[in-house]
């Protein structure tokens, strides 16, 4: 039986956040200069992250996909792969990366039993890379694509689309991912994160996006499929497909199976939760696999969010938290809970 919260949504898949450093600094993730980061001896071992996988696999999870900050940063991650590729109840084994690292960890990941990895790249420009990160990789992210076509034979290729910023670049993005056997997702600019810069006239729409894709390919045909993936899928008359995340204008909240666990144990049932159900404390002071799934169990049961379609309701009243507050509890970032 599927553990169902309030609107009959299944626990199924579960984003695993390993750190909440990372590499770069994009404009709408981190924009400040500085962050407050996870006390290090807060971070879950390995062996503490197997038992909660443990737990939320006998609960239903069966999707697990690591994330941070950036991933590749965690020491010896292909050996946590390792450790949970060889858990019966995944089916689906993930990871999210920005791709910096990836060249010099592609293969031993793919070696350990990593089955799916999702690249980030906004753009294919050099000096639009070093001004939307803040940092001059953008060559080390396409060795890393590299690699990933050789490691994994396909992967995908996540864009977050900015108005006035590189929505001039879809059609290139597409071409580049063919060259790569890469599906390109392109993500709606999203108000996630306390101190983005985000506004609604840098949104992108789903709606938008289709039209310049058709003036550019001509008719698209949208893919039918029963799943609870975010995106929405779509080919082009020559056969390749690319998917869009239309989150922010058109949530899929009433589907969302998702939560997120941050590095240092704490669960989010939304991505836009105000508060975290913290799992270290409980694991650290000696609690059993069944008490663990009891925490689970009731806070999923009584699980009512929907974050996006209540951010979408508030049009542009929405408000977002202020820096000092931020400083005071990293939680409220995104690159902490593996957005």
């Amino acid at each position: 039986m599927a553990l169902l919260d309030t609107f009959g949504r299944p626990l199924r898949n579960l984003r695993l956040s390993v750190t909440d450093r990372c590499n770069l600094r994009c404009a709408y993730c981190m924009p400040e200069k500085d962050y407050v980061w996870l006390p290090r001896e807060d971070v879950l071992r390995f062996e503490e992250i197997s038992t909660l996988v443990d737990v939320f696999a006998a609960l239903g999870v069966n999707k697990l996909r690591l994330t941070g900050g950036e991933p590749l940063l965690r020491r010896d991650l292909p050996a946590l792969v390792q450790m949970l590729a060889a858990k019966p109840g995944l089916t689906d084994l993930a990871l999210t990366t920005n791709g910096v690292l990836l060249a010099e960890h592609a293969a031993a990941l793919r070696t350990a039993g990593l089955g799916r990895i999702t690249v980030s790249l906004d753009t294919l420009r050099p000096q639009r890379f070093t001004e939307l990160t803040r940092f001059d990789s953008l060559d080390a992210v396409l060795e890393g694509m590299d690699a990933a076509a050789r490691a994994f034979g396909q992967f995908k290729i996540d864009s977050v689309v900015i108005r006035g910023v590189n929505d001039d670049e879809l059609a290139d993005l597409l071409e580049y991912g063919r060259t790569k056997n890469a599906e390109v997702r392109f993500i709606e600019y999203m108000d996630v994160g306390g101190a983005t810069r985000w506004s609604p006239a840098e949104v992108m729409s789903r709606a938008e996006m289709l039209k310049e894709l058709v003036a550019r390919y001509g008719p698209i045909e949208p893919i039918v499929e029963v799943s609870s993936a975010p995106a929405d899928r779509f080919r082009l008359p020559d056969g390749t497909v690319f998917g869009i995340i239309s989150s922010t204008t058109a949530p899929f909240c009433g589907s969302c199976d998702r939560s997120r666990l941050t590095a240092d144990g704490l669960w989010y049932l939304c991505l836009y939760a105000a508060r975290g159900i913290d799992l270290r404390a409980a694991l650290r002071r000696g609690a059993t696999a069944q008490e663990l799934s009891a925490l689970i169990t009731s806070e999923w049961q009584a699980r009512a969010d929907r974050g996006a379609e209540d951010r979408l309701a508030l049009g542009e009243r929405r408000g977002f938290v202020p820096i000092t507050d931020l400083r005071k509890d990293p939680h409220l970032e995104m690159h902490t809970r593996g957005g």
